[in-house]
């Protein structure tokens, strides 16, 4: 029941407890203000008339009294559906109803006694009084009860309890109306906060929120704002300096190319004469080629990645064999005896084949020089798409290793800080890949396992 968890059912739940509580304790305190006032009300009447009738009418009464007397007194007292019993003091009157405790109390004090007694369901008010001469208040040495039905009194009472309890209801469903209506006033303003959070999570920096009132919510909808304009600055400025690095890299690079070409021509030139040099000058002319030769591919590379990252990069699509041009890449580089290949012919998907030549060189080269043998190229069709598998049985990369090895300038091991390759080529190949509408992907093997995706269609 993940729903209870929510603000808006636990808002509910409270003013539906607090009204409930409220509305249930507001009739119980009615019905037991009513219950006392119609019970006493009706009690005191009945006990009032009954002592002035006594008063009244006993006083015609001859002393001592006989069995007529106390009987006739008796018929005159009784009105209506009541019952009196008019007996001598210290006896016993016929009805039940009539406790030997009430008698106790009779007979200890002149004033009149009193309680509420209930026989097979109904109620009944049974009252007794020793009737008192009105000469210096001695006793007369008659005692009068009364025996009363309160059937009607509490007819009242459980109406007044029905009445309550369906007070008590419309109560309630007022209770989750408001909290409805206040869940829904609360929530909107979190319900709007966690959507432009969402906006702003998915690079939307120019979401903002209306701000109401002064409340809490209104000043944290401020706060949202502040931070999503100081988020959206720091970030637009990130991007203008991530936008002239590289126009920085790619001006560079650009301007390195002319005077490069020239130093290209003429280590060339330094290497065809190596031999003819001494052995230290010879060592020399080497070196600086092999240098040359390095900072050239750099530049290249970085030519290559700018492109990407201004968008310039462009796919020259054809209707290639895959299978065809994979075995072509790896001739034209003399890999092709040191390569175990799984190539179907008839494998043809729309790409560009220099691209694909590019991260196939990529790939492969990097088994060779930092896996171990057998390196194996497999091609496969899956559904839709192309698959091109690059495995060596080398060590493979480490776990730490997997998540980084895109990204430019990394290398896993420092200690191939200084080797031929310029850190670009992975990053380069992935590109190249996502170029396609493709991926490429790296997995333990044993050894590195990497797999180029191309879809079966142009994309778009």
């Amino acid at each position: 029941m993940t729903w209870l968890r929510g603000l808006r059912a636990r808002l509910v739940i409270t003013f539906v407890l607090v009204g409930g509580l409220s509305a249930v304790g507001a009739a119980g305190l009615t019905y037991y203000k009513a219950q006392d006032n119609l019970l006493a009300g009706v009690q005191n009447r009945l006990l009032k008339d009954f002592k002035n009738r006594v008063l009244l009418l006993s006083r015609d009464v001859a002393l001592p009294a006989g069995d007529a007397e106390l009987a006739l007194l008796a018929e005159d007292l009784e009105v209506g559906d009541r019952e009196v019993y008019v007996v001598r003091d210290g006896a016993i009157p016929s009805d039940a109803r009539i406790t030997a405790e009430l008698r106790a109390r009779v007979l200890r004090r002149p004033e009149l006694a009193w309680q509420r007694v209930a026989r097979d369901g109904v109620p009944y008010l049974v009252g007794g009084s020793r009737v008192m001469l009105l000469a210096g208040g001695t006793p007369s040495g008659i005692t009068v009860y009364l025996v009363e039905s309160l059937a009607q009194a509490a007819s009242d009472e459980a109406a007044v309890l029905r009445a309550a309890q369906a007070a008590a209801l419309p109560s309630v469903l007022l209770a989750v109306l408001a909290g409805l209506l206040a869940a829904r006033g609360v929530l909107r303003p979190v319900a709007d906060l966690d959507l432009a959070a969402r906006r702003l999570g998915e690079g939307r920096l120019e979401t903002r929120l209306p701000v109401r009132g002064g409340d809490e919510l209104a000043r944290l909808a401020g706060r949202f704002n502040e931070t999503a304009a100081a988020l959206e600055r720091s970030v637009g400025e990130l991007r203008e300096m991530e936008t002239r690095s590289r126009r920085f890299v790619a001006d560079v690079s650009h301007e390195l190319r002319t005077p490069l070409a020239a130093a290209t021509a003429v280590t060339d030139v330094l290497e065809a004469g190596a031999d003819r040099l001494d052995a230290d000058a010879g060592t020399a002319a080497r070196l600086v080629t092999a240098e040359i030769a390095r900072l050239t591919k750099l530049v290249d590379d970085l030519m290559e990645i700018s492109r990407f990252d201004a968008g310039a990069a462009v796919l020259n699509l054809n209707d290639v064999d895959v299978g065809a041009a994979v075995a072509a890449c790896l001739r034209s580089r003399g890999w092709s005896s040191g390569v175990t290949t799984d190539l179907p012919p008839d494998i043809r998907v729309p790409l560009d084949p220099r691209r694909l030549d590019v991260i196939v060189a990529n790939l492969v080269g990097n088994a060779l020089r930092h896996g171990a043998p057998p390196v194996t190229v497999r091609v496969r069709a899956t559904g839709q798409a192309v698959a091109i598998e690059v495995a060596d049985q080398g060590p493979g990369l480490p776990a730490d290793v997997l998540p980084h090895v895109f990204e430019r300038f990394y290398k896993a091991d420092a200690a191939r800080a200084r080797s031929e390759g310029s850190g670009l080529g992975l990053a380069i190949a992935r590109e190249n890949a996502l170029l396609h509408g493709g991926d490429l992907t790296v997995a333990p093997g044993p050894g590195a396992v990497f797999t180029l995706t191309l879809p079966g269609n142009r994309p778009s």
